[in-house]
């Protein structure tokens, strides 16, 4: 059996992280999106296939040629005209059953299993309470009688998950798709030609969890359910003086300096530098060769790689891009005075994101001037740098 990895988005949802990295390159606890979905299908499937499109460069450089001692092919995907579209690029190289799955969605192991054990074509699917926003599919018996994109009147309230196994007949389905209203070749309505063939589908319920990483704060959300798992583990340096209490993870070739204070969940990649005097806590990742340093307190954030908070601030509820620097006495506020929830713009549009508390989202290579105070929300774009003393309550530096 194949593994079919869509991994060829633009994740433009998800700038400015993805200005210079493709989405399912972004960490998820230890690993990444990407590699979290190619080991989970490890232990079903004898090979696999990325279909990559932006930046799928540094997919392949990171992947490599094989995975867990596995095969890995690409094909590329260089317009990106929606799922059946991406799985139908890998039919010129799979000629068997295949597991298909986005490589920035977060499922539990088990779903990959029950798919896999299923006979014939398989999708899993999960009761949600406002159906109409998804991809709604009606079940009977254990078999799928017909499924819909995002209709008025659903069916069901069961929503497809984004996870299917699919017999090669999937490829014929998919090249007699039509483009959908929104322009797209919608996989879903690949899967209404092999109903009306009548093929049967296996409709497997799931009631795990189920993350369309897609936004800033879900990066959160999804570090926030891994690292729930997170399992001691101290490989790297920890000074006399340092405390580490619960689940943390200190890779080794990591740095705990005295008078650190590490409260998991929480990992500290190969090459990061906590301390002195520092406190991290909450559902953190420290990624490799970043410095945390003296009076620092980090809270539920993820901070990419290379990113440098060395003194004097705070940063609670926010990611951090790669070759970050704060200056000292940068401080990111992430409550509203009104206990709303906080909203912040994707696209254009203030979204609402449900969270009482969310910081900031800085992309790679931001740099703020000594003092600057962050209100919660906001977004500073690639490269953007601010003034000492300033108070920045608007994004800035995004297109």
């Amino acid at each position: 059996m194949h593994a079919i990895v869509i991994a060829a988005g633009r994740g433009t949802r998800m700038r400015p992280l993805t200005d210079r990295r493709p989405k399912p390159l972004l960490p998820v606890g230890c690993t990444t999106l990407l590699e979290r979905a190619l080991a989970q299908c490890a232990p079903h499937v004898d090979r696999f296939v990325l279909v990559v499109g932006y930046r799928g460069d540094q997919l392949r450089e990171r992947i490599g040629d094989t995975f867990e001692g596995l095969p890995v092919t690409y094909v590329e995907q260089d317009d990106r005209e929606g799922t059946a579209h991406a799985v139908g690029r890998a039919g010129e190289v799979v000629e068997d059953r295949a597991l298909v799955l986005n490589g920035d969605l977060l499922v539990d192991d088990d779903l990959i299993a029950d798919l896999v054990a299923a006979d014939g074509h398989a999708l899993a699917v999960t009761e949600v309470d406002n159906p109409t926003d998804y991809g709604v599919v009606d079940v009977d018996a254990g078999r799928v009688r017909g499924i819909v994109e995002k209709p008025e009147e659903p069916p069901s309230n069961r929503a497809n998950v984004g996870v299917y196994v699919f017999e090669p007949s999937i490829f014929d389905a998919i090249d007699r798709t039509q483009r959908s209203p929104r322009g797209e070749y919608e996989i879903t309505d690949s899967i209404s030609h092999l109903l009306d063939d009548g093929e049967a589908i296996a409709g497997i319920d799931y009631e795990g969890t189920w993350l369309d990483v897609g936004r800033p704060w879900e990066l959160l959300e999804a570090n926030e359910t891994v690292l729930a798992d997170l399992e001691r583990e101290i490989e790297g340096t920890v000074e006399e003086g340092a405390t580490i209490h619960g689940s943390v993870v200190v890779e080794d070739g990591a740095r705990v300096r005295s008078g650190a204070y590490i409260e998991g969940p929480a990992v500290i990649r190969a090459g990061a530098d906590v301390g002195p005097n520092a406190y991290v806590r909450g559902a953190t990742v420290i990624g490799s060769d970043v410095r945390v340093g003296n009076a620092v307190e980090v809270k539920n954030s993820v901070l990419l790689e290379d990113a440098h908070a060395a003194h004097l601030s705070y940063v609670g509820d926010s990611v951090l891009g790669s070759d970050v620097n704060l200056g000292a006495g940068t401080t990111v506020a992430n409550l509203r005075h009104d206990d709303a929830t906080v909203r912040m713009r994707v696209r254009g549009e203030a979204v609402d994101t449900g969270r009482r508390k969310l910081g900031v989202v800085l992309g790679d290579g931001v740099k703020t001037g000594i003092d600057t105070d962050l209100n919660a929300g906001v977004v500073l774009g690639t490269d953007t740098a601010t003034q000492p003393g300033e108070t920045v309550l608007r994004d800035r530096g995004r297109e």
